[in-house]
């Protein structure tokens, strides 16, 4: 299927601080629509460790955890982890290009913030 011919793309509203579904006024869920809900999209491709869980695809999330522990020098960890981001998110048809992508480190090197820059089928944003 061609990005001209894909259907709007939706997904529930999701809590990223408390990491669970946004509910409305009488319990049902918010769906959201184009960017909105690529944006959940990539938070929880993100967060799912691919090939774990069998209600996904084995296209389906990203392998960070092969990062932790391991011994890699700054710039080789995070050259691999920008190949593991790009692999993830190029992987859903609605994604036209990753743009930029900044890796910062924080809280003493334990934490790394990600920002990225994307094009998708329905203009540029910024997670």
């Amino acid at each position: 299927m061609t990005q001209a011919h894909l259907p709007l793309f939706k997904m529930y509203s999701w809590d990223f601080e408390k990491d669970c579904f946004i509910y409305d006024g009488d319990g049902k869920h918010i769906l959201l629509e184009g960017n909105d809900a690529l944006k959940v999209w990539i938070y929880k491709a993100l967060r799912t460790q691919r090939g774990v869980y069998l209600a996904y695809t084995w296209n389906y999330g990203a392998d960070l955890k092969k990062f932790i522990g391991k011994i890699m020098g700054v710039q080789e960890r995070k050259s691999e982890l920008r190949r593991e981001i790009t692999e993830t998110l190029m992987t859903n048809a609605y994604i036209k290009s990753i743009d930029k992508m900044d890796l910062a480190e924080t809280d003493y090197n334990r934490d790394l913030q990600i920002n990225i820059t994307l094009t998708t089928i329905y203009g540029q944003m910024t997670v």
